[in-house]
């Protein structure tokens, strides 16, 4: 391949994007270290929402360095909303925008030998153990792994997947998986009840790529149970950040791409989101949290959608505790034009409705009452948008542990 048509082409890393500025740095880094295996190459990054690149810039930067052939790789350790949804939307739109543009998707990051090495290397150098010369069996200590946890059935299947290869080749004394997301069980809950197996010594080691709030819930969970169980040594693994093991992973995912092995086998992300979105099964549209380009009027909150986020968090912050939370918050009676299944068997409307997208696209998860799940974790900083999908049974019977702004910082790590 000559170097024009090299220069023609170009990397772009797709990530979630968080609130906090640690997280951004370090997937910069991700971002350097795969720059470093294709110095030939532009390679970009961007998020989805919180964080600026958002991926909007991140593919203006290769289209202005003249790129015409993107290889996008969506940061993401499983194929959830996100990777399946959210990504293929947005580089889509963009695509369409942009004739003579080709954007080609990978697959997520996955439990490639690289991931899983990378994880294992992590927990070994959190035993201070080398892992080119580990032993032969830990069995004298329980590995608890931490998973993101979603509304994406299969995704929590990997990460507990992940568990049992590692605990097979590390050989644990007994491996379980908890989630910090919106799924059970949760980490807490999970904790206190794997305790109950008697190991003095239990690993933590959460399966996320980045620090951020939830890394730092986690720490904070983790630290308040191992005060109250000083008999116990808890050891808490480091996350992957950018492990030289993390970054042939993600360089794989581009090779993928580079050598057309998605034309082939099982249907490709990209190709499973167009033949979704044509039977009308996703919608297409912005985060709500995206960061804003100033110079850029097409994307963001509207101004409806400020004011009515603006209006529920003052109303939680007045609301009478007393009462049925949620539905009862606000005297403007605006339907949210959707309802939720939930476990119970009946459907639930949120009363407090909009017409426009939410824009945040986190899925309905069936089990959100679970009593080890998502309500565990209610007034230590869950999302607004799980929020929502509380019956108001549920709500009623956690209302001592709400706290009105379901933004503030969780309680484990005030």
């Amino acid at each position: 391949m000559s170097n024009k048509e090299q220069a023609k082409k170009g990397i772009m890393i797709c990530g979630h994007g968080s609130r906090d500025k640690d997280a951004e740095r370090e997937f910069g880094l991700v971002a350097k270290g795969l720059k470093a295996r294709y110095p030939d190459l532009p390679v970009e990054y961007g998020f989805l929402e919180f964080s600026a690149p958002n991926i909007h810039m991140g593919l203006d930067s290769l289209v202005s360095q003249g790129v015409e052939e993107i290889y996008a790789v969506p940061g993401m350790l499983f194929a959830a909303t996100h990777a399946k949804n959210d990504i293929p939307s947005v580089l889509t739109t963009y695509e369409e925008k942009h004739p003579g543009l080709k954007v080609t998707y990978g697959r997520e990051l996955g439990l490639q030998d690289d991931m899983v090495e990378a994880f294992q290397a992590r927990i070994y150098e959190s035993l201070g153990l080398d892992p080119e010369n580990p032993p032969q069996n830990l069995y004298d200590t329980m590995l608890v792994v931490v998973g993101r946890g979603t509304s994406d059935t299969s995704a929590n299947a990997e990460a507990a997947k992940l568990t049992r290869i590692v605990n097979e080749n590390m050989g644990f004394g007994w491996a379980d998986t908890v989630y910090s997301g919106v799924t059970y069980p949760s980490v807490g809950v999970g904790l206190e009840k794997l305790m109950k197996l008697g190991f003095k010594r239990i690993v933590v080691a959460p399966y996320f790529l980045f620090t951020g709030r939830l890394i730092k819930r986690i720490q904070g969970y983790v630290d308040k149970v191992a005060q109250e169980n000083p008999s116990i040594d808890f050891i808490q693994t480091p996350y992957l950040n950018d492990h030289p093991r993390v970054i042939d992973a993600f360089q794989n995912r581009v090779e993928e791409i580079m050598q057309g092995e998605l034309q082939t086998g099982e249907e490709t992300l990209m190709n499973s989101f167009k033949r979704r979105l044509a039977a009308g099964e996703v919608d297409v549209h912005h985060h709500h949290a995206e960061f804003v380009d100033p110079q850029d009027d097409t994307q963001g909150l509207s101004e409806f959608d400020t004011k009515h986020f603006t209006n529920l968090v003052q109303a939680l912050d007045h609301a009478d505790h007393g009462h049925s939370l949620v539905l009862k918050h606000h005297d403007h009676s605006h339907d949210h034009g959707h309802s939720h299944d939930h476990s119970h068997g009946h459907s639930h409307s949120h009363g407090h409705s909009h017409d426009h997208s939410h824009g945040h696209s986190h899925g309905v998860y069936k089990h959100i009452g679970h009593p080890m799940g998502p309500r565990t974790m209610i007034g230590e900083g869950i999302c607004c948008c799980f929020m929502g999908q509380f019956t108001d049974e549920i709500l009623e019977e956690e209302k001592d542990k709400i706290e009105g702004d379901c933004t503030k910082t969780a309680f484990a790590h005030r």
